[in-house]
């Protein structure tokens, strides 16, 4: 929805549904949405409206905002409800108020109150973002999926690094490097460098840009960063200022039956855009790591290891240079919810197919974050870089509160979408898991265990333990002391992997990794693999 007078068709359901809506918002969205409903004659008529303050003390002295009647403030929701039940809200809340979000859905649905939540005019003009369309049902708030509410972006600090700068960034039409672009953009970048070896992803975000940013200077590239002799030719004619490298692999199953693809995107794709950054005296270079890296027991984390070691080292030979040096900063991930392939769109399609619903093992862990989430950080670490730790090794990770079960994300995923899960195997007899002891008939999906997969781990780190945690400026950001083994070698590393890229020998190429991360277990000893059966019926 480009901006409040394009109607959601969600606003006009039945009129049983709309006889007695509220709008519910802060005094200033409240008058643009009253404004907005009555514009439309076919809109629902209000009887009043709830207030919220930004501010978290609730003010509802007011008589009348935009034209509505003041009925209260949410914490006086249910004795209005009581007497007079409401039957939907219309809600409208900033941005910058997540936990107020959280709260009054959470309220509303405690109540039976339908709510339909449209964003602010501010938001929509201010922002402009796009956000990535993933096949989730529009019912599931990525936020309440998650259960923790997101960490914002410092403007003023970011613009230090973007506005008025050449931004690079790799792997631009994947969902974190488009989410990368969006958000630059926004800053009033001098130009804007999409780097992306898939075509079609590249026309995408490349004409999303255009459409969204009519006079922001762009340049797409079709270029594979593994090319190293190209892509310092395209950093030496750009000269960007600040790169955010993005592109790699990241499908762990995939990675261990092709380990030298994951070789050679991840750590050689890195090397590439690495030197080619230092060779264009780029300001800073921020890459994008996993928390699958940290005693990894996956081909694909170890390879962002030995990127992650590599990029160090890139820092570390920098030790003594006269003038601009290059800042090399990196950034560790949890899982992203709605990327593509991840675990969300994947839910989604098999919801649409009626079921089941697959889960690895009922013990999985994971730390969790959403796709707009995972690119702030990013690009809020090379603000961070800039002013607070210029040219250290450092890895910034975020605050991203306790890992969640998979399966109690996945049964949080079903009931968000109006139905009730219903276990099959391991974790309960196979008894239904209706909290409210309900049987709702044709409202059930199965939810079944399929077993741990090659290099998978149940539980992640963030950290290895001889990283020493340092805060930061900004809330929810650590920043972490990188480390590497003693023996590290990074000249005889790149030197053996680079002779076994074409290698026809998958037990060859595994075997030189761990020679060179050697706290990478085997599948089954330290990866907190599976010693019960688990039922996969």
């Amino acid at each position: 929805m480009s901006a409040l007078p394009q109607r959601p068709s969600a606003i006009n359901p039945p009129d049983t549904l709309w006889a007695r809506p509220v709008v519910v918002g802060t005094p200033e969205t409240i008058p643009g949405v009253a404004a907005w409903l009555a514009s439309t004659p076919e809109s629902p008529k209000p009887l009043g409206c709830v207030v919220i303050s930004e501010a978290g003390d609730d003010d509802a002295s007011a008589d009348l905002i935009g034209g509505l009647t003041v009925l209260g403030t949410l914490d006086q929701l249910g004795v209005l409800h009581a007497a007079t039940p409401i039957t939907a809200a219309i809600v409208s809340l900033p941005s910058g108020m997540p936990a107020a979000t959280l709260k009054t859905r959470a309220r509303l649905r405690q109540l039976g109150i339908v709510e339909r939540f449209v964003p602010t005019l501010a938001d929509t003009l201010t922002t402009n973002i796009a956000r990535p369309v993933t096949p989730v049902q529009p019912g599931v708030d990525l936020v309440e999926l998650i259960g923790r509410v997101p960490y914002g972006i410092d403007r003023r600090a970011v613009a230090r690094v973007v506005e008025g700068k050449r931004v690079l960034i790799t792997g631009a039409g994947g969902s974190i490097g488009s989410e990368l672009c969006r958000i630059a953009a926004t800053f009033h970048p001098a130009q804007i460098i999409l780097m992306e070896r898939s075509e079609n992803a590249l026309f995408e975000i490349d004409r999303q840009l255009a459409r969204r940013f009519p006079d922001l200077p762009r340049k797409a590239l079709l270029h594979d960063v593994v090319d190293a002799d190209q892509t310092l030719r395209h950093m030496v004619a750009l000269r960007p200022h600040t790169i955010l490298h993005s592109a790699a692999h990241k499908h762990v199953p995939l990675m261990e039956d092709h380990p030298a693809h994951a070789v050679t995107n991840n750590l050689f794709g890195t090397k590439s855009i690495a030197d080619a950054a230092l060779a264009a005296g780029a300001e800073r270079f921020v890459m994008i790591s996993s928390d699958k890296a940290v005693n990894p027991t996956s081909v694909m984390g170890a390879t962002k290891r030995l990127a992650e070691m590599y990029v160090q080292a890139m820092n570390a030979g920098q030790a003594g240079k006269l003038g601009p040096k290059t800042s090399f900063t990196m950034v560790r991930f949890g899982n992203v919810l709605g990327s593509a392939c991840s675990v969300l769109p994947i839910w989604g399609a098999q919801l649409a197919e009626g079921g089941p619903i697959t889960v690895t093992d009922p013990r999985m862990t994971r730390y969790f974050m959403t796709i707009t989430e995972a690119a702030t950080l990013v690009i809020q670490a090379a603000a961070i870089d800039a002013h607070a730790a210029p040219h250290s090794p450092t890895i910034f990770v975020l605050d991203m509160g306790e890992p969640v079960k998979i399966l109690d994300l996945a049964q949080r995923f079903v009931r968000l979408n109006g139905f009730e899960p219903r276990m099959l195997g391991g974790a309960n007899g196979g008894k239904p898991t209706n909290p409210a002891g309900l049987r709702l008939a044709g409202r059930e999906i199965d939810v079944v265990f399929t077993g741990q997969r090659p290099g998978e781990k149940l539980y992640e780190e963030l950290a290895y333990d001889a990283e020493a945690l340092r805060p930061t400026p900004y809330p929810g950001i650590m920043a972490l002391g990188a480390s590497t083994h003693a023996d590290f070698d990074v000249a005889g590393m790149v030197a053996e992997l680079s002779a076994l890229r074409s290698s026809p020998s998958r037990e060859a190429v595994v075997e030189a990794i761990r020679r060179h991360v050697p706290e990478m277990t085997r599948p089954g000893k330290a990866s907190g693999a599976s010693a019960l059966p688990i039922d996969t019926e």
